[in-house]
C-alpha cells in the first residue's frame, strides 16, 4: 500500500526548517542554527499542522529580542526576497514564512499595533498574512481598516490581495472577524478593478462568502461595477461567475439572471440512464437533452439525493455543462459519475437514489436509480 501523503510533513520537515534556520542565522548575530533545528524537529511528532507553526515560533522566540520593535527588525532582516513581482497568480509562498505573523499577534497586538502592521505588510509579500491580520481587525477595527484602505493601493499585489483575503467572512481555517458587509464593501469596490488575477480571485471568493448571507449586496455590487467600467468586461464576467457559484448551485434565480441564464423560459428536458442499478465502486452513466422553442443559453447542473441507512436523504449539486439550445437543435450532454467506495466527503449506501436535472436554476426532470453493495 502506498504511503499516505502528509501535508504537515511536506510543509514542515528537516529541509524546510533547515532553510528557515539558515535565514535567521544569516541575519541575526549569534543565532544558533543547529540548536534551533534540533529543538524544532524534536517537537514535531506530537503536533499537527497549525500547532507546528506555533511550535516553530516558540523555539525561535528563545533567540529573539524581548523588545518587540527590535524583534520585528530581526524578523524582517531574516525574511527572504519578496515573491516574484512579475507573476500575477498562484504564488502563495512557503508556509514556514508565516512565523512573523504569529509574533505580530503574540507581541504586537495590544501595545505595538502600528509596528506590527508594518511587519505584517512586509511579511505578506513572502507569505500571506491573511490569518494574522484578523485579530487586528477584531481588536482595532477602525485603525486596521484605515490601514487596509491604504494597502489596497499598494504596488505589491500580495499586499492588495491581503486586503480582500484577510477580511473574508468565511476564510477557511481562520478565526471569525466581526466586520459587516458595509465595512468591507468599499475595500472590494476599490479592488474589483485590479489587473492581477490573484487579487480578483480573492475579491470573488470574498463575494462568494457574502452571497451565503447577503446575496442582494453581492448582486448590487456587480451592477455598480458594470456601470463603473473599471475592470475589463471579460475579467468582470469571470469574477461574477466565480462569486455567484454557490448561488448558482442552489438555483438562485437572481444569480442565474445576472449571468444571463433565464429560468422562466419553457424547456423540455429528459434524462436517460444506461442502467438503473449501479454497484458501489462502479460508475453511473447518463445522458440528458434540453429542447426549447427559442434560442436559450443553458446552464445545466445535476443534483443527487443520497439514501441514508436511517431513512433520511442528503443531496449534493454537481456541475455539468453550459451551452445553448436552439429550436430544432437540442442541447445534449453525457456524463459518467463515479460511485466511489472511498469518497472522502460522504459515504455511499445501498438504496434508491434520485438524479435531478437542473436547467438555469430550475429543476426540470428526475429519475431514480438503485445503488447496490459491491
Amino acid at each position: 500500500m502506498a504511503e499516505r501523503f502528509s501535508l504537515k510533513d511536506h510543509l514542515f520537515n528537516e529541509v524546510t526548517i533547515g532553510q528557515l534556520a539558515q535565514e535567521y542565522a544569516s541575519a541575526i548575530a549569534g543565532f544558533d542554527r543547529d540548536w534551533f533545528l534540533h529543538d524544532v524537529l524534536a517537537g514535531f511528532a506530537e503536533r499537527e499542522l497549525m500547532a507546528r507553526l506555533d511550535w516553530i515560533a516558540d523555539c525561535l522566540e528563545k533567540q529573539l529580542s524581548l523588545n518587540f520593535n527590535e524583534m520585528a527588525d530581526q524578523l524582517e532582516a531574516a525574511m527572504p526576497p519578496i515573491l516574484d513581482p512579475e507573476k500575477s497568480d498562484d504564488d502563495f509562498g512557503h508556509f514556514i514564512h508565516a512565523v512573523p505573523g504569529i509574533f505580530a499577534v503574540r507581541h504586537g497586538l495590544e501595545h505595538h499595533r502600528e509596528r506590527a502592521m508594518v511587519l505584517l505588510c512586509n511579511a505578506t509579500q513572502r507569505f500571506s498574512m491573511e490569518f494574522y491580520i484578523r485579530p487586528f481587525l477584531n481588536r482595532w477595527p477602525d485603525e486596521t481598516l484605515a490601514d487596509l484602505e491604504r494597502w489596497a493601493q499598494e504596488s505589491n499585489y500580495h499586499v492588495r490581495r491581503l486586503v480582500s483575503e484577510g477580511t473574508r467572512p468565511k476564510l477557511p481555517w481562520a478565526k471569525a472577524v466581526s466586520l459587516t458587509p458595509e465595512q468591507t464593501a468599499p475595500l472590494l469596490h476599490r479592488l474589483h478593478g485590479d489587473k492581477t488575477r490573484y487579487v480578483t480571485r480573492s475579491v470573488s471568493n470574498h463575494l462568494n462568502d457574502l452571497s451565503k448571507t447577503v446575496p442582494e449586496t453581492v448582486l448590487t455590487l456587480f451592477e455598480q461595477w458594470e456601470e463603473a467600467t473599471l475592470q475589463d468586461p471579460k475579467e468582470l464576467d469571470w469574477m461574477k461567475r466565480h462569486a455567484l457559484r454557490t448561488l448558482v448551485k442552489s438555483g438562485d434565480g437572481r444569480a442565474m439572471a445576472a449571468l444571463g441564464f433565464r429560468g422562466d423560459v419553457p424547456v423540455q428536458a429528459e434524462i436517460a440512464l444506461e442502467t438503473k442499478d449501479v454497484k458501489i465502486g462502479d460508475v453511473l452513466r447518463f445522458s440528458c437533452e434540453i429542447a426549447t422553442k427559442t434560442p436559450l443559453p443553458v446552464l445545466v447542473d445535476y443534483r443527487i439525493h443520497f439514501a441514508r441507512p436511517d431513512g433520511r436523504t442528503g443531496s449534493k449539486v454537481f456541475k455539468l455543462k453550459q451551452g445553448k439550445a436552439e429550436p430544432g437543435k437540442p442541447f445534449a450532454v453525457a456524463k459518467t459519475h463515479k460511485i466511489k467506495a472511498d469518497a472522502t466527503t460522504f459515504t455511499w449506501h445501498p438504496g434508491e437514489h434520485r438524479l435531478v436535472l437542473q436547467v438555469n436554476g430550475v429543476d426540470r426532470c428526475e429519475v431514480s436509480f438503485n445503488v447496490t453493495a459491491p
